[in-house]
This record gives C-alpha cells, sequence and structure tokens, in this order.
C-alpha cells in the first residue's frame, strides 16, 4: 500500500472518529441527531480525497523524511504527523460543507450518485409525513447542515495549529482560503445572473476567475500550502509549491467544466449537462461563445441555465460546443497548465520523492473522468 493510500486510510478514520465524538455530543441534546449524522457519514465517505492528498505531499516536500506506514494506525507516536492529518481532516470537512451549499444553490438532485444533501432531507420530510413543504425543509437543514460541517472543519484546523511552531501562518492560510472560496462562489452566482450587462470581451476573463477562486486554489493550492506550511517551508519553497498548485486546480477545475458538459452519469454520478442546466458561465462555455455564430450562440444563451432542459436540448447544446471546438482548446489549456506546474517543482529544493507524486497527481487530477 502507498504512503498516499494509507494517509487517505488514516483520514477517513479521523474523520469518522471525529463524528463519532460529535453524534456522542448531539445526541446528549436530542436523538434526532442520530438520524442527521447518519446523512453526513454518508456525504463524507469515500471521494477522490483530492484535498488530502495536496496537505500530505505539501508537507512531505518540505519535510523530506518518507511517510512511516506506522504512523497511520492513529497513534500519538509523531505529533506532526497527526497534526497533517487533523489538517487534512479539516480540509475534507471545509470541502463536505462546500458541496452541501453548492448543491443547494445549484439545484443539483444528486451528488457522487446519491441523493444531494438537501434531497435526502426532503426525502425524510416526506417519509416522516411532516408539515410544511418538504423541498423547502431539506434546503433550510442542509443550510444548518453546510454550516455544522464548516465549524467542525475549523474545530479540527484550530486543532492541528494550536501549539505548533508555524501554526499562526498555517490558520492564517486556512482564513484566507475560506474568504477566497467563498467568494469565488458568490462570484460564480453572479456570473450566472449578470453576465448579459457585461462587455462581451470580459466574460472569458471573468470566467477564469471564477475558477481560480471557487475552485482551483482551495482544490490544490491551499491544501499543498497548508502542509508546507505546517513543515515549515521557506518563503522559496512556497513559490514553487504555488507555482505548481495554482495552474494545477486550474486544469482541475476546466476537466471540471468538460465532465459537467459531456461527462458519462455512470461515471460521474451527474445527469448529462448538469452544467447545462444550471446555467454555469465556465471557460468552456465562454471559449465556445466567441467561436459560435451569433444565431447559435443566442440559442446557447436562451438554453443556458434552463432547469427544463430535456435530452434533445442538452444534446443540441452539446454539439454546439463541440462543433465550436472549445473541448479541444480547453483540452490545450489543460495540458499547458500541468506542463508550467511541472516545471515550477524544479525551481527549490523539494523532496525527490514528494515531487515524483506531485507530477503524478497532476497529471490524475488534469485526466479524471469524474
Amino acid at each position: 500500500m502507498s504512503a498516499q493510500q494509507r494517509f487517505a486510510l488514516a483520514v477517513e478514520a479521523a474523520i469518522h472518529s471525529y463524528l463519532d465524538e460529535r453524534e456522542r455530543a448531539l445526541v446528549e441534546i436530542s436523538p434526532d441527531a442520530a438520524a442527521l449524522m447518519g446523512l453526513v457519514r454518508e456525504m463524507v465517505s469515500g471521494g477522490k480525497r483530492v484535498r488530502s492528498a495536496f496537505v500530505l505531499w505539501g508537507w512531505h516536500a518540505v519535510r523530506g523524511a518518507e511517510p512511516d506506514a506506522s504512523h497511520t494506525t492513529g497513534t500519538e507516536q509523531d505529533p506532526a504527523w497527526q497534526d497533517v492529518v487533523r489538517i487534512a481532516t479539516a480540509m475534507e470537512l471545509f470541502h463536505a460543507a462546500a458541496l452541501v451549499h453548492d448543491d443547494i444553490i445549484d439545484q443539483s438532485d444528486t451528488r457522487r450518485g446519491k441523493p444531494a444533501m438537501h434531497r435526502a432531507l426532503e426525502a425524510m420530510h416526506r417519509t416522516g409525513e411532516w408539515v410544511g413543504t418538504a423541498s423547502s425543509w431539506g434546503e433550510h437543514a442542509a443550510v444548518l447542515v453546510g454550516d455544522l460541517l464548516l465549524n467542525w472543519a475549523d474545530d479540527r484546523m484550530l486543532l492541528a495549529c494550536r501549539g505548533t511552531a508555524n501554526g499562526d501562518a498555517v490558520h492564517d492560510a486556512y482564513r484566507r482560503m475560506r474568504e477566497e472560496v467563498t467568494f469565488g462562489q458568490y462570484l460564480d452566482v453572479l456570473e450566472e445572473a449578470a453576465w448579459i450587462r457585461q462587455e462581451p470581451e470580459a466574460l472569458l476573463e471573468r470566467a477564469h476567475t471564477v475558477a481560480i477562486y471557487k475552485s482551483a486554489k482551495y482544490s490544490v493550492e491551499a491544501p499543498l500550502t497548508l502542509g508546507a506550511l505546517l513543515a515549515g517551508a521557506a518563503p522559496a519553497q512556497l513559490d514553487a509549491l504555488a507555482g505548481y498548485g495554482l495552474p494545477v486546480g486550474v486544469a482541475f477545475q476546466m476537466r471540471d467544466d468538460l465532465l459537467g458538459v459531456f461527462g458519462d452519469p455512470e461515471v460521474t454520478g451527474k445527469p448529462a449537462g448538469d452544467d447545462l442546466r444550471e446555467g454555469k458561465r465556465t471557460v468552456l462555455v465562454e471559449i465556445a461563445r466567441q467561436r459560435l455564430s451569433s444565431g447559435v450562440r443566442t440559442m446557447l444563451d436562451e438554453l443556458l441555465g434552463d432547469r427544463e432542459l430535456d435530452e434533445r436540448q442538452i444534446a443540441l447544446l452539446q454539439d454546439a460546443i463541440a462543433r465550436s471546438e472549445a473541448p479541444e482548446r480547453l483540452e490545450a489549456l489543460i495540458d499547458r497548465a500541468v506542463g508550467e506546474a511541472l516545471e515550477s517543482l524544479h525551481e527549490v529544493e523539494l523532496s525527490r520523492s514528494a515531487v515524483l507524486e506531485l507530477e503524478r497527481l497532476a497529471d490524475t487530477v488534469a485526466k479524471r473522468d469524474r
């Protein structure tokens, strides 16, 4: 088993151990917590654990020594290792919170092939035959679940930072990440509504900004930075890792944009063309708009964001985007971003084994199919 696989298991165990602790506390308030925690556990289980991996290799890139398998068993032999696990746990809980809130905003029905949190809570309302509107209650309750996950992420991060030599720097980077991704999400919903009042030539740059702050920085750059700061990274090392992390994060989001339009539902766990129904003004869409005839562009603008798009209309939009050659251009941008990232890794002294893993991860996240 690889170091990354062992670390993922350690993070998984830490997440569920912490949720056990929180469930015991909440059940003391009310037994209703048990059903809610069951949904939370299902939400946080599995996934790609991308952010955990980047926390590990950011730390390892600076620390240098190969992670010790014995430290993944939950022992307290290495306090530094336990702090890395806590930071990764915080990132996974934060990510889960972001997904819960994002699914409400996008009115997504599914997540990883299962009902999104607000839909699962809506089903709980219907099964219980409670009063009021099930869909509204599900959304309201899911907002609160997302807030709980954010609180728990902060708790894990504070514990990791407490008493460590570089704790203040780690927490400051985490605080900055939280602000950036929340504002990035705001820019995303703003773009869906306000794009029509923007200068046409500015739309592609605005889409890039959303991609960077909504996803790219917190998916790759921030986890890398948190791990590296914990290990005591020098400024040059942080710059090199950021020079890798941001373009890989952008490639990650661009791949997500492609999957949101052309992904296989059996693999992605989301309906085909989901981003089209949600009206996402992504880099992919904006590249396509620039290359389409005025008539086809008008059709795309009129249909994009219609929640009632049927399969024929989805296919029509997919065909228009494909014929614009925007997917090929986005693939070229992904390749270029990964190339820039890999160059940055060799600008300073970093652990050779970590660099090799980061090279592999760049390829993995940029070419994934879900």
